[in-house]
């Protein structure tokens, strides 16, 4: 009978949580221990109330079945804390997952120089770009760089990072089967295809409020520092930030326009004492002697993955591919090059949203701009 399974029990174990579950472990030596210690047992060990102990009586296993049926199904892989393969950074912070849930193949996290890249989701032209370039520059050095996949930020230093060629991760707050926003699915499938996509939540579980912020602990637990690009003071991006400090982590961040709402949260990290980083070398240069054996130098002629870029674009896939603002823009400019006044006004879309895509697009290599300051597809 597969240990997966009690595994999977005492992770989904009602009103329990990965603080309680680590004190059971560390208790009764097993997973399947856990699951056949009795009543008395569990309230010798002390802390838990009686809501958590009612949930570790219910024995029942189908669930936990139904869950290792589900991933054997769409390929994903399960990793307890028991395995080898589970990361010893993330097993050590003070609320690690029980398991994870791996889609594609998880890097020597251990061996290697993690870096969380996170940010807002609504953001600036001035956010995409350094997060696209802090993922590429440090990928292109031999860090893994691991972010949340969200729409922002996230997305940007992600496709910069895939670009750069080491393995990236995606750290999500749902199902690895479930894309959130679904406009990154081809991202999702891209990241699982040279590095992994993970989660603590089972397949089949959609994200939600209390989902979202917990992951944080994931990305900060597996990474050696986080990097906070534009962030206001409400902000997913603060809560890791606030993880990674209570974890021993490194916090950097980048300074914004000091008026900018987007930036309030970021720049108020510099006050508190975070490491300024103007440019991806100020974060390379500080773990240069912690990881000389693993970092390289640059090499943009082609990617860390084997694979020549591209030298042309095949316009009618990336149609397909593109959705939402970034689409409406580039249909826009089907006909005719257009200043950026006059695709806001083809598009209807607010000025934020078409700088933003424009911003994407260009980065991407598939626009760019003329003299005349006119935005062209690229042939």
């Amino acid at each position: 009978m597969s240990e997966q399974r009690y595994w999977i029990w005492l992770a989904e174990c009602d009103k329990l949580g990965a603080v309680n579950a680590r004190k059971l472990l560390e208790h009764f030596g097993s997973a399947k221990a856990v699951y056949e210690a009795k009543s008395n047992e569990y309230m010798e060990i002390g802390g838990f109330g009686l809501k958590s102990v009612k949930g570790l009586l219910d024995k029942r296993l189908d669930g936990a079945d139904e869950i290792l049926k589900n991933c054997n199904k769409i390929g994903c892989k399960i990793i307890t804390q028991n395995d080898a393969c589970y990361p010893h950074r993330l097993k050590n912070i003070h609320d690690p997952p029980v398991v994870l849930y791996v889609r594609g193949e998880l890097p020597q996290i251990d061996e290697m120089p993690v870096f969380g890249i996170v940010g807002t989701r609504i953001c600036t032209p001035y956010g995409i770009t350094h997060a696209t370039r802090a993922g590429e520059q440090l990928s292109e050095c031999g860090f893994v760089v691991v972010t949340g996949l969200a729409r922002g930020i996230d997305t940007a230093a992600t496709l910069g990072a895939l670009e750069g060629g080491t393995p990236t991760v995606g750290v999500v707050g749902c199902g690895v089967d479930y894309v959130y926003p679904p406009e990154n699915t081809k991202l999702y499938d891209d990241v699982a295809s040279f590095g992994a996509v993970i989660s603590e939540y089972p397949p089949g579980t959609v994200p939600s409020r209390a989902t979202f912020p917990m992951r944080n602990r994931i990305i900060s637990g597996l990474s050696v520092g986080v990097a906070v690009i534009e962030s206001p003071f409400r902000s997913g991006a603060l809560i890791t930030a606030a993880r990674a400090l209570e974890q021993g982590r490194d916090v950097f961040a980048l300074p914004g326009n000091v008026d900018a709402e987007k930036c309030e949260g970021s720049n108020s990290l510099l006050r508190e004492g975070a490491i300024p980083f103007l440019t991806p070398e100020n974060i390379i240069d500080e773990y240069a002697d912690m990881f000389s054996d693993k970092l390289k130098s640059e090499n943009k002629s082609t990617n860390k993955g084997g694979k020549a870029k591209a030298d042309y674009l095949d316009r009618g896939k990336l149609f397909r591919e593109l959705s939402g603002d970034e689409k409406a823009v580039a249909e826009a400019l089907i006909k005719a090059p257009l200043l950026t006044d006059e695709i806001i006004i083809a598009t209807r879309l607010p000025a934020q949203s078409v700088l933003t895509a424009l911003t994407m697009l260009e980065l991407s290599g598939f626009i760019r701009r003329d003299i005349s300051g006119r935005y062209n597809l690229v042939s």
